[in-house]
């Protein structure tokens, strides 16, 4: 780095280590404050696909405290897949917000806290790469992954969202919607930790 000074020469500046967050790690454990995190895209391909929506649960002593959903105009098309699987409209996102803004206020709304949701990796992934891009930071919130957890407490033919959710007759109505999928999440959660902890 060179500072330009009118009066002499360039200077050089001797470089200083930026520190920054480390991305978060993966806990295995069950806290009673996080956030319930879910992400809906416009597809699967990290590298290729952008995220709509965003949407958490605030979780504090295991009880609801507050809820964040936004969706977002990610400026380009969506399949008819995505739009039947997530009743999300290309004319729902026209006048969102673009994801810079939407992701400022996430991080406002989820702070330090851990992030839990079902197959986390696939939102974590999402969400680093867009902190990435637009505020050069990593993703730094620990990360705890329900899928992991179910394997646990559950004997099932598989670990979808929706299939946890009708074994424990939890309403899916409208599943594959940030905030609905959140509050599955939760509630499953709920439903682990009695199982887990005796």
């Amino acid at each position: 780095m060179q500072l330009n000074l009118s009066f002499s020469e360039n200077i050089e500046i001797p470089k200083t280590p930026v520190r920054r967050k480390p991305r978060g790690r993966m806990l295995d454990i069950m806290p009673q404050d996080f956030c319930v995190v879910d992400i809906e895209t416009t597809g699967f391909n990290l590298t290729s696909d952008e995220i709509i929506e965003i949407s958490a649960i605030k979780v504090r002593g295991l009880k609801r405290a507050a809820d964040f959903s936004m969706l977002i105009n990610p400026k380009c098309a969506i399949s008819a897949f995505i739009s039947n699987l997530t009743g999300i409209l290309p004319s729902m996102l026209e006048n969102q917000p673009d994801i810079k803004e939407v992701l400022k206020k996430f991080k406002e709304f989820t702070g330090e806290d851990i992030i839990v949701g079902h197959n986390v990796r696939f939102d974590a992934n999402f969400l680093h790469r867009e902190m990435k891009i637009n505020f050069d930071e990593n993703l730094s919130n620990n990360l705890v992954d329900t899928v992991s957890l179910a394997k646990k407490a559950y004997r099932l033919e598989n670990y979808k969202l929706s299939t946890i959710a009708h074994h424990l007759n939890i309403d899916t109505k409208g599943a594959h919607r940030g905030l609905k999928d959140c509050e599955m999440t939760y509630l499953i959660y709920l439903d682990m930790l009695k199982k887990l902890s005796r």
